[in-house]
């Protein structure tokens, strides 16, 4: 998929893939040559390589909507390509290729042009970079806040009314 394919859905609920493990829902914050930026509800900034990719839905009819309210002052990684996006992620607690045999999780260590290192536990791990079909790291953004209100003038959240 090219770029143009994804820039009018930028701020658009968009699901990635139709299903499977690597399959995600959630708001398109932007689209580069070869990546684009998802925001998940659970799972936070989800950087996904474009040549994986194989296909994108969006519902024209039944707008949906993300339970995630950003911040004014929301910051992510940014970059004009995917290896840039890996380069900023060196020392970042990151996970690669969410959902099936495949994930990884631990800490970047370096990124060359052929692979990346993962420190996992005692383990040091090469990954080719043909082979990373998404990426995430430890940026998470809160849910909405669905308190509701008791008889005791708690929140279910646990504050008094008022403070």
């Amino acid at each position: 998929m090219t770029t143009v394919n994804f820039h009018s859905l930028v701020d658009r609920v968009i699901k990635v893939d139709r299903g499977g493990p690597e399959s995600r829902t959630g708001m398109l914050l932007g689209a580069k040559k070869d990546h684009i930026t998802l925001l998940h509800e659970e799972e936070g900034i989800i950087y996904y390589n474009t040549h994986h990719i194989k296909s994108l839905t969006y519902n024209s009819k039944d707008q949906v909507e993300i339970d995630v309210d950003i911040p004014d002052d929301f910051t992510y990684i940014k970059a004009k390509d995917f290896r840039g996006i890996l380069e900023k992620l060196t020392l970042r607690w990151v996970k690669i290729n969410r959902g099936g045999p495949e994930t990884l999780e631990g800490v970047m260590d370096v990124v060359t042009d052929d692979f990346v290192t993962i420190v996992a536990n005692e383990e040091i791990v090469r990954v080719s970079m043909f082979h990373i079909r998404n990426i995430s790291y430890g940026i998470k953004v809160d849910k909405k806040n669905k308190c509701k209100e008791s008889d005791n003038g708690k929140g279910d959240c646990g504050k008094e009314k008022g403070k």
